[in-house]
């Protein structure tokens, strides 16, 4: 289906780095980030971790190092994985010259945060001889003492401040592959300073709102944020922050990124609340589907709505749809034309094999392509 002009992002120009084999910034796709858990001291756990962020469609994976442990680690869990890996630095300048060595793809550091103008200098050279981009991460909870002094409180314009502070060190240092990050779990907050900082600056962005909660609530603050920088251009990866399974974090973010239609992955299943009108479960099909679906990459639509007050309507804009008839019988579309009924004790197998089968021949016709 085309565009419509209603539906339009311009996404703010930004200067295109390298986190390992994938683009960030410029016209590359917004990538989809989450961070493990586990400790990362704990390899076979964290691989295990990191291959199902992989499969969930994690463009690129956060790993914390703490310590030397860790970074001794970060070598064997990146030869184990695919995706691009980010060593998650804070103070120890050492830990961020390890993890170049180890294989990261990215330094995730504030670098006025790691001592001495010669300590920062060394974690540029270990950054450029092992090609590394790096993140600069401000945090509203962690911002330097005298910005707090200046300012009185977090707020966005101290953000920035700091934000522009770390990129202007390693700009002194003629490193400009980096990312930059103002983080603060007040969604106002947040946008605000990405707002600020997406006029100051061309580096990309590395949008998120942290600490946002657990599922639910996470999701809904996530969505309230990030939707408003995404849908004004401001935004060239997203993390979402929950407390939850990371895996979750890469299905909300992608789903964030399918609604604002700037990325699609997967099956996207319109359906309806449900209501008396219903002629099958809507809500247990769905959850079913979800589940079954789960596996599918090949970007579609599938509608499935309970009843014929919205249901054709809803049909003619998917690619395979599902609209509740009476007697036990229900309408199955086919790129938006009816095209056969089927019984209600049949329906779930049915329609997960007709997205199979589609998503099989797409992806022969992109293949021939």
């Amino acid at each position: 289906m085309s565009v419509r002009p209603y539906r339009d992002i311009h996404r703010r120009r930004s200067r295109q780095i390298q986190v390992g084999p994938v683009a960030v910034g410029g016209d590359a796709p917004i990538t989809v980030q989450s961070m493990t858990n586990t400790l990362t001291t704990d390899v076979a756990a964290t691989i295990a971790q990191v291959r199902a962020l992989e499969a969930a469609g994690a463009d690129i994976v956060r790993i914390s190092c703490p310590d030397q442990g860790s970074t001794a680690a970060l070598a064997e869990i990146v030869g184990a994985v695919t995706v691009p890996i980010v060593a998650d630095i804070h103070f120890h300048y050492q830990r961020a010259i390890e993890a170049a060595r180890a294989g990261a793809a990215c330094l995730r550091i504030n670098p006025g945060n790691i001592g001495a103008a010669e300590r920062v200098r060394e974690v540029v050279r270990a950054a450029k001889d092992h090609g590394c981009s790096m993140r600069i991460g401000v945090n509203a909870g962690s911002l330097e003492r005298d910005l707090l002094e200046k300012y009185g409180e977090p707020c966005p314009d101290a953000m920035v401040e700091s934000a522009l502070d770390h990129a202007r060190i390693l700009e002194d240092n003629d490193f400009f592959d980096f990312k930059i990050s103002v983080k603060a779990s007040d969604v106002f907050l947040a946008v605000a300073a990405y707002q600020g900082l997406a006029e100051a600056c061309d580096y990309p962005l590395h949008i998120g709102i942290t600490e946002a909660g657990g599922l639910t609530t996470g999701t809904v603050k996530s969505s309230v944020g990030l939707g408003m920088l995404l849908w004004s251009g401001i935004g060239d990866t997203v993390r979402v922050s929950l407390s939850a399974d990371p895996v979750e974090e890469v299905r909300v973010g992608f789903e964030l990124l399918k609604c604002l239609g700037l990325r699609y992955r997967g099956v996207n299943i319109v359906a309806c609340p449900s209501c008396a009108r219903q002629q099958f479960p809507v809500i247990r099909t769905v959850e079913l589907l979800e589940r079954r679906l789960a596996h599918i990459t090949t970007p579609m639509t599938l509608s499935i709505i309970g009843c014929v007050v919205n249901g054709p309507g809803e049909a003619r804009e998917t690619d395979i749809g599902l609209t509740g008839g009476g007697k036990g019988t229900h309408q199955v579309y086919l790129s938006g034309i009816t095209d056969h009924k089927i019984g209600e004790g049949e329906l779930v197998d049915h329609l997960v094999a007709l997205v199979e089968s589609k998503a099989a021949e797409m992806d022969t016709e992109m293949a021939a392509e």
